[in-house]
Formats: C-alpha cells, structure tokens, sequence
C-alpha cells in the first residue's frame, strides 16, 4: 500500500500565474488600512499543477463509491444511481435555471415539479406534497410542525407529546423533541414490532401524535398497522410517516392506505438522486386534505393550461427552504419514476425484499440473526457469537474493508446488541451478493480461528485503526504551513488521529 504523504509542498515551486493587480502600489494606502494589509507572504503550498491534479485525483480514488462498489448499509437504501437521471439534470434548460426568473420563463420546471407531485401523492395515497424540504431529517421537522399547526388550529393546546417506537431512527425522537413536544418511547414486542399494550397504555389527550417507519428500522412490516392507526387516531393523534423505507414497498401498499396523516420520502434513496457526502438530499413530505392548508408556501398549482406558484396560505407553516427545494434532486427523481414506470417501481421493491431474504437466509449460518423471521427490504444480525469470539461488530465492519466492502451500519437498531444492519437494495445482482456473502463467511471463519487477524483490521486501507472519537470531536482539515511552506513535526503530531 503506497504511504500517504499529504504535505508535499516545495518552496518556490508553483503551478500558476497570478497576474498583476491592476492597482498602483501607492494607492494601496488609500484602499487598506495598515491593520489590514498582511507583512509577509501567504503561507500557502507552493507545487507544480501536476503535482496537484495527480494527488487529488489519486485521493479521489481512495474514496469508495456506488459506481465503484457495493454499499449494504441498512436504512439507508445505498442504490446505483443510472446516469440518464445525471444527464437530464445536466441539461441546459435545468441547470441553468435561476429561482427568481419569472413564472413565464419556467414553465418546463413548474409543470415537472406539478408532476412529480402528482406522480408522488399517487405513490403514497397523500393528498398533496411539498418539495421544499432538503433531506429526511428536514421532511420530519416539517411534517411534525405541520401536525403542532394543525393541532394548534383546532385550540387543541394539550397535546404536548409524541410518541416514538424504540427502533426508530435516531432523527425521530430529536425531530419530535426539536419542534417542542415531549418525547415518549413505545417498546417493541418479541417479534420486533410496535407493542400494542404499551401502545394503548401510553396515548392519552396529550398525544400529538406518533412517528414510525413501516417496515420498521428492523425491517419488520408492522403488521398491526391499522390496529396502531385506530389506537392513534381515537386518541386524537396523527400518524407521521418516517419515509427512510419505503424502497420496500413501492407500488405495494401505500402510507395512505395505512392510516398515515404526514410521509416524507427520501428522494435521494428511494427514488436512486445520490446519497452522500452531505448531500444534497430531497425530502418530500405529503400530507392527507386535512392538513393541506398548512403545507409550506408556495405550493405549484396549474391554472388553466399556465402553471404558477401560490403564496397566499394564510394557515402555512410559511418556508422550509430557500425557492423551491433542491430542483436538480427533483429532476433526477422524475426522470427515475418515467424511465421505471408503475410497474418497475414495484418490482425495484419486490427485488430489494427478494436480496435482503437471500443475505439473510445465507448469513444466519454464520451469524446470530436478531429476528428469525421474513424480512422487508433489510434485516439486522448481531455480531454476539463472534464478541464472544474476541472479535466484536467494529472489528467485523473494519475486517470488510480489506475485502473491499463498505461496512454495513453497525450498532442500530439500538434494541439489538452488536447490531450488522444490511440492505442490499435491488441494484446490486446475485453475483455480488454472493461474493458479499462469502466474506462475510471468512470473517466468521477468521474469528473463529484467528480473532487478532480481525481486531486489528484493517490492514489494506490507506488508514488503519483511528481514534474515532477524536476524529469525530475535533476534525482538523486546515492547511497549516511554516514560513518555508512545510508543516513542522509538531504540527502534525498534534492533528487529531485519522485526520489528514
């Protein structure tokens, strides 16, 4: 493995020409004051232009990617993203819009975001959507807050609470805690479902009501569904409907259907817009006629054979987002939905549950399975065997890098110890699922026999063990240079471990 050297600066060396200012050196007094001006040279690396293009792009190389392999992480739907879904993003007439030309200049953009509304609201038996919010997390704040205005409408002040499974996403209980209510947990039952006693024990006239994912974060269906949905409902509550799975049941049974009051879907997992890397994301959030009126301004409506955008609501929760929403997503997302049709949907859905069932039923030989039932679109194993092993679910995640995978999510669900979380979506073919299940296997063999080959993992990245927590807690991602252009020993002895 070729060592890393990150500081490859020469002194005098350079790449460009900057050239003259254009302004007469005695007029510089007149434009900065003294306090302002610098007294020495920029610090800044000095090397060849192709010095620079080849160590970032022997950097971008490093990285692991959808278009280079293969992503299991649960929860998070890591798809391929087809590049007719670029190219149409890309083309003139989208990209180079601007969000304040005026409605007669944007026709084409309008009546693609009216569609794909449209197209949306079909999908999951809503009544309407918004496109506004930027990502998942952003979609359940804005739904949550449409619920509080909603309740709020109707005087109905009490309803401090919302409740939440214990499996859930962790973005839920912040969401929920962020827009003002109180957070109450729901256990799950022995099959990994909502517990309807505590379900019923725990709805009361301060409930606002409950946000859950079905399937669930262990990729169960939720098989009470409309029982849950009753029991809310009765208690005066909404159901809010975490999007993050719903690869698993496209064009199969719709959150509508169900009893769901507010979805968000997550444009950039399910509907295959890129995923990652801070995004950016799409987090659509449609809503039942009820709470329609509270829905983020402006909404897109078509009048006549005209499309426009309608600001006057007096009862919106007002914007989420700066314009419209993250449009190129939006592009992407539409170009997905046409290209794959009704029925492609639902068959990218019954694939995705089709991959997860074969990686379980293969990896229960070798390790502990936290549900041992059919799953959805993911399941979740438990690494217990192997921690008692010596080697414990890090070690399993670090170990898959030297086979060249990306680790699955690991540690979530919290319900389950030592949790491998695994989603193979419905992209990936049986060849790589094999191939996946086949390292998963020489791990468990490896631990078996050899535990320290695996706690030391990995030994074939171009980073080794780090110190994770620090390198989370304090990143250093600064250029630091001496007068000469070099970093001192020093320097880099105080970067935090696992920071270049």
């Amino acid at each position: 493995m070729e060592k890393l050297v990150f500081e490859k600066s020469r002194p005098g060396r350079s790449g460009m020409r900057v050239p003259a200012a254009g302004v007469p050196v005695r007029d510089t007094a007149e434009l900065l004051p003294e306090s302002m001006r610098r007294q020495s040279p920029l610090p800044l690396p000095s090397m060849s232009e192709p010095e620079v293009v080849r160590h970032f792009t022997r950097l971008s190389q490093m990285n692991y990617c959808i278009d280079g392999g293969f992503y299991p992480l649960g929860s998070c739907t890591m798809k391929y993203n087809p590049k007719v879904n670029e190219q149409m993003a890309r083309l003139p007439g989208f990209a180079n819009l601007h969000p304040y030309q005026s409605e007669r200049t944007v026709q084409g953009a309008l009546e693609l975001m009216h569609d794909l509304e449209r197209y949306l609201t079909e999908l999951t038996g809503m009544a309407r959507i918004t496109l506004q919010p930027a990502a998942g997390a952003h979609g359940e704040l804005t739904g949550v807050l449409m619920i509080k205005a909603y309740h709020e409408s109707r005087k109905d002040h009490a309803r401090t609470q919302f409740l939440v499974p214990d499996s859930a996403h962790g973005t839920n209980p912040a969401t929920a805690a962020m827009a003002g209510y109180e957070v109450v947990t729901i256990a799950s039952n022995a099959h990994g479902q909502v517990d309807l006693d505590a379900l019923k024990a725990a709805v009361s006239e301060k409930t606002a009501g409950i946000m859950l994912t079905n399937p669930n974060t262990l990729g169960l269906f939720e098989e009470q569904i409309q029982e849950i949905a009753k029991v809310v409902h009765d208690a005066g509550g909404l159901l809010y409907y975490d999007g993050a799975n719903f690869n698993a049941i496209m064009g199969l049974v719709r959150p509508g259907d169900m009893g769901f009051d507010v979805v968000h879907l997550n444009l950039h997992k399910t509907m295959t817009t890129p995923h990652g890397g801070g995004g950016p994301g799409s987090g659509p959030v449609g809503v039942s006629r009820a709470l329609v009126p509270f829905l983020p301004t402006p909404i897109v409506e078509k009048v006549g054979d005209r499309y426009t955008l309608q600001f006057d609501r007096p009862q919106s929760i007002g914007r989420v987002k700066a314009y419209y929403g993250n449009f190129g997503m939006l592009v992407r997302a539409l170009t997905y939905m046409i290209t794959m049709g009704g029925d492609g949907l639902r068959q990218a859905s019954e694939d995705a549950v089709l991959n997860a069932n074969y990686l379980r039923v293969k990896l229960m030989q070798w390790y502990k399975l936290a549900y041992d039932q059919v799953c959805m679109h993911e399941f979740v194993l438990s690494g217990e065997w192997q921690k008692k092993q010596g080697a414990n679910t890090l070690a399993i995640a670090k170990r898959l890098i030297d086979y060249g995978y990306h680790p699955p999510t690991v540690y979530f669900p919290l319900v389950v110890p030592e949790a491998l979380m695994i989603e193979p979506t419905e992209t990936e073919s049986r060849e790589t699922l094999d191939e996946f299940i086949e390292a998963m296997r020489k791990i468990a063999e490896e631990i078996a026999t050899n535990p320290e080959l695996v706690t030391s993992a990995p030994h074939n990245a171009p980073i080794g063990r780090v110190d994770e927590a620090t390198a989370a807690r304090k990143p250093n991602f600064r250029f630091q240079a001496a007068i000469e252009g070099q970093v001192s020993a020093a320097q880099v002895a105080e970067r935090p471990a696992g920071c270049a």
